[in-house]
């Protein structure tokens, strides 16, 4: 007797009520063979083989196999590099191997060649924060495994035992990640800004787990401030992306009035922010109308941080970790951030018809601005000193708030190029270079800072860099020469000591969001893009073709540099797009 499909459901949904409450998996798994074997130690036979076969199966027989042999004198070791940073573990296939039992050996995952040569230690700083990353594992006979997750690029396995043989079919990495159209996109005639665009767009790209980590090895957590410029990247890398909501709204409930989000004052001001840009980019009014309540609550927690003077009530002023020893700098900065938070709460209020609200936030922001003055005072009064640490970040937000003049922010801002940049505040840096009109500097900077970690092996940028720490340094995709500095182990402060340094963060994606907003000038006027400027700053470049994905598609340009200076633009737009060109563009709309 057949019974109908919609009876065997419900007895399934009747019999199993649990997987109601299973959770989906909405990555992509990809099976990637190691690109070079990096180093080796012991008696190794055919390595070479793991570079090629990736069939995902055991055979009996041991053809095109590896085999380690382990003697009591010298273990079988081997590094492998998969050739670019990744989040994900290690799919392990063995062959047949003379005992027919399992073999104990040692898997060390490193986001640098030092990280997986090295124990975990104070001394070295590597540890298991967050992901385990190194630990003893027994490989089957004739079998499969899978091992870790973690953020990593290259791998090291020792065989642990003496007098064994250990054969392999195959080493593969398993790169766990959203399976995503790359919608935005930038290319120009200069490839190093090709590459770092790029770059910051795959490093926040895998970040995009289950929700929108800081990082993929260590930090694997929602924080909301640094998410601003990871949701900018995404807003002009990805489009609309249902992972974004899900974090802020994991961040939102997490976090019940009156307290501030992740325990930081500022990080509350950042999801505002994020969501008036996320709106302008987006235009999803429905979305921004389920932020009602928390965000309406929000406000007026903030409203009663403020005093009758426009002075901010707070005791932590917290910006970035750089920044983090300077009191007044953050302070400063954070008053300057205060301001732009409230402004935007104005917008998204006004934009759910919740009037009040954004006549408070405005009313806030206006009070925020008479202390303003003496902030700003203060901080140059004692911070006299060019390279004082904090100072290029609260100058950033102080000139982004219109709180200081444009000579005053390029004087601090331009000194020493990219000294004093760090890798969540840098983006802000750089849009402060852009208001104030200096673009070929900015770029330029872009090039040294961000350029400086490809230039050392990165494929993904990192939670913090020093222009400084390029000197006399090795490369992360090797072993370090003598003589030579090891980056990885070396530096790195507060709370990303040496190893633990991640070196796949999402807050450092910045760039992505900057080059196509102010070098190829794609961005929306209106929520939603249904206008969008085309206001390019080409500077020293000839050439650039760029997209920016709107709410009803995608924005295509293609920009070349006239003899007289003017700029020749051709377009295509979805319908409904209107596109608005700077005075310095001929517009041919394909």
């Amino acid at each position: 007797m057949k019974y109908p499909k919609s009876l065997f459901l419900i007895l399934v949904l009747t019999l199993f009520p649990l997987a109601l409450s299973a959770r989906k998996d909405e990555m992509v798994r990809e099976y990637l063979t190691p690109v070079r074997i990096v180093w080796s130690a012991g008696s190794i036979e055919n390595a070479p083989c793991l570079l090629s076969t990736n069939s995902g199966q055991s055979v009996l027989g041991n053809k095109d196999c590896c085999t380690l042999v382990s003697h009591p004198s010298q273990k079988a070791s081997v590094l492998f590099d998969f050739g670019k940073e990744m989040h994900g573990g290690l799919e392990i296939i063995t062959g047949q191997f003379a005992s027919g039992k399992p073999v104990r050996v040692r898997i060390r995952f490193g986001e640098s060649v030092s990280e997986a040569m090295n124990d975990i230690s104070e001394e070295s700083g590597a540890t298991n924060d967050h992901a385990v990353r190194d630990f003893e594992a027994l490989l089957p006979w004739l079998g499969t495994m899978e091992y870790g997750n973690t953020g990593f690029r290259f791998v090291r396995i020792d065989v642990l035992d003496d007098d064994v043989e250990l054969t392999l079919k195959e080493v593969n990495a398993i790169h766990i990640y959203r399976d995503l159209e790359y919608r935005g996109s930038f290319v120009s005639d200069n490839n190093r800004l090709n590459d770092i665009w790029m770059t910051a767009a795959y490093t926040v790209h895998q970040n995009m787990q289950t929700y929108i980590w800081d990082g993929i090895k260590r930090d694997r957590l929602v924080w909301v401030g640094d998410m601003h410029p990871e949701v900018m990247a995404v807003n002009n890398v990805f489009g609309a992306q249902e992972v974004v909501h899900r974090s802020l709204d994991y961040a939102r409930d997490a976090t019940p009035l009156p307290a501030m989000m992740n325990g930081m004052n500022a990080y509350s001001l950042w999801w505002l922010i994020i969501h008036r840009d996320l709106y302008l980019y987006q235009g999803d009014l429905d979305y921004l109308k389920s932020q009602r309540e928390y965000l309406c609550g929000l406000v007026d927690v903030l409203l009663g941080k403020i005093d009758e003077d426009g002075r901010d009530l707070f005791d932590d002023y917290f910006l970035d970790w750089p920044s983090r020893a300077d009191k007044n700098a953050s302070h400063a900065g954070f008053h300057a951030l205060f301001i732009m938070a409230m402004e935007a709460a104005a917008t998204i209020c006004d934009a759910i018809g919740e009037t009040d609200a954004a006549l408070k936030s405005v009313e806030g922001a206006l009070r925020l601005r008479k202390a303003a003055p003496l902030l700003v005072d203060r901080f140059f009064m004692e911070n006299m000193a060019p390279d004082a640490p904090g100072r290029k970040q609260a100058v950033a937000l102080m000139c982004l708030a219109d709180l200081i003049d444009t000579d005053t922010a390029l004087g601090c801002l331009l000194h020493n190029g990219a000294s004093g940049f760090s890798t969540f505040y840098g983006y802000y840096m750089l849009e402060a270079l852009a208001k104030c009109g200096s673009y070929s500097d900015a770029m330029q900077i872009c090039s040294d800072f961000w350029g400086g970690m490809l230039d050392l092996g990165a494929t993904t940028f990192w939670e913090d860099f020093d222009i400084r720490w390029k000197e006399n340094a090795a490369r992360i995709d090797e072993i370090t020469p003598q003589g030579k500095i090891d980056v990885h182990k070396t530096y790195g402060g507060y709370c990303y000591v040496k190893l633990r340094h991640s070196l796949a963060h999402g807050w450092s994606s910045g760039p992505s969001s900057w080059m196509t907003r102010h070098i190829s000038g794609l961005y929306p006027l209106e929520p939603g893009g249904t206008q969008v400027a085309i206001d390019p700053h080409m500077e020293c470049l000839n050439h650039i073709e760029a997209s920016l994905p709107v709410s009803s598609g995608i924005v295509r340009v293609t920009l070349d540099k006239l003899p007289d200076g003017r700029i020749q633009c051709k377009a295509s737009a979805p319908s409904g797009v209107t596109l608005i060109p700077s005075a310095s563009v001929s517009l041919v709309e394909e």
